[in-house]
């Protein structure tokens, strides 16, 4: 670790202003991937501005034909939560996926999509089902928000306040994990509105991406055959310890197969 400022705000305008006055501040929601960052020396903030005693923004509602989830709801809650459930099911499974006991019970959603780690879980939802990131400052369209490894369109200063996911007609996730973190090698959260597929793949490239060839095929026809056969392009995928690129890029349309099957028995 290094020397830096901790602050804890009381308000989102005063955690804004706190924000501000520090050149490189960070907020700090659960800390399960800024604290190890920085113990590593990647992240280097001046200032730690801490979100957890501001009020308002741990829920879990349904409003009309979305459901809203507030930045600092930890992953526990909306694994547990019954309009998560009811709704979304797909994504209280994700958030039940995501890492330990510990982990859960401290991580948030708004931290997790801000950090944008390639392995997240919570970023292939966001893209998967068009979601809107709302912030102190603006709306952020899911397919607008998240640009690069570790990189997002936020800017200095700005905080997730929630997240407005639109409800689909089906979703699924499904991920081939490590055993040891339990981020996704390769996740893939599938949603369907009407005949229109969407297809959001986390783990296999530096940053969450849509898989459009995917998205096209199942558009025309929903069912695990439209894509087991498809080949798919290893080029600007990960390779590491835990897999290779090719081996990434196999395991893309056999997810998704699986995640279109669990949709179909779903009913």
């Amino acid at each position: 670790m290094y020397e830096y400022e901790y602050r804890r705000a009381g308000t989102l305008e005063e955690a804004a202003a706190l924000l501000a006055e520090v050149e490189d501040s960070r907020p700090l929601a659960g800390g399960m991937s800024l604290v190890p960052a920085m113990k590593h020396r990647l992240a280097r903030p001046a200032r730690l501005v801490d979100l957890n005693a501001v009020p308002g923004l741990a829920f879990v509602e349904r409003t009309g034909s979305e459901l809203v989830i507030g930045a600092m709801t930890r992953h526990e809650d909306v694994a547990l939560s019954p309009e998560a459930k009811a709704a979304i099911p797909a994504l209280a499974v994700l958030a039940g996926g995501i890492g330990d006991v510990q982990v859960r019970h401290r991580g948030t959603i708004g931290g997790s999509i801000s950090n944008n780690d390639p392995g997240a879980c919570y970023p292939s939802a966001v893209l998967g089902l068009g979601a809107t990131v709302h912030t102190t400052r603006r709306e952020i369209p899911g397919d607008a928000f998240f640009t690069g490894m570790f990189e997002t369109a936020l800017e200095p200063g700005e905080i997730v306040t929630k997240v407005a996911f639109p409800i689909p007609d089906a979703a699924a996730y499904v991920k081939f994990h490590n055993l040891a973190s339990r981020f996704s090698i390769v996740g893939i959260f599938l949603a369907r509105f009407g005949r229109r597929v969407r297809v959001a793949v986390t783990g296999a490239g530096p940053c969450v991406f849509r898989a459009s060839e995917l998205e096209a095929r199942l558009s025309d026809d929903f069912s695990p055959a439209a894509v087991e056969d498809v080949s798919f392009p290893p080029d600007n995928l990960t390779s590491d310890l835990h897999g290779s690129a090719a081996y990434r890029a196999h395991l893309i349309p056999v997810l998704t197969a699986r995640a279109v099957q669990q949709c179909l028995e779903a009913g």
